[in-house]
């Protein structure tokens, strides 16, 4: 959960860069969320208000921490705009995103330490 709020304390913070563990932990936390709030949209039989407040709301964290995550493979965040191409755009960025991190200082930050 920790990795869940460092995401969202640094709301939209675009430079530096961001650990895989980092990503994909709050890549996880954003799923189990947005699926308690579809259950229970749908349990109430709700149109679905609650998911469409959070989603607006984690939209520009995902971006930075999306971007943060490109830059720790090396990449611009602009490499983002790749997955507007259908299918093929998507599986390149997944790929990215599951790239190890650069160890060595690369002209968007020192890498980060794991705690």
């Amino acid at each position: 959960m920790k990795w869940y709020l460092h995401v969202l304390k640094n709301y939209a913070t675009f430079q530096g860069r961001a650990t895989r563990k980092e990503y994909w932990m709050f890549v996880l936390f954003n799923f189990i969320i947005s699926c308690v709030l579809s259950a229970i949209e749908f349990m109430t039989e709700k149109p679905t208000f609650l998911f469409t407040i959070y989603a607006v709301a984690v939209l520009i964290p995902s971006l930075a921490v999306t971007a943060r995550r490109l830059h720790d493979t090396g990449k611009s965040g602009w490499w983002q705009l790749i997955s507007i191409i259908p299918i093929i755009g998507g599986i390149w960025l997944l790929i990215l995103l599951c790239l190890g991190s650069e160890e060595q200082v690369n002209r968007f930050d020192v890498p980060n330490k794991v705690a």
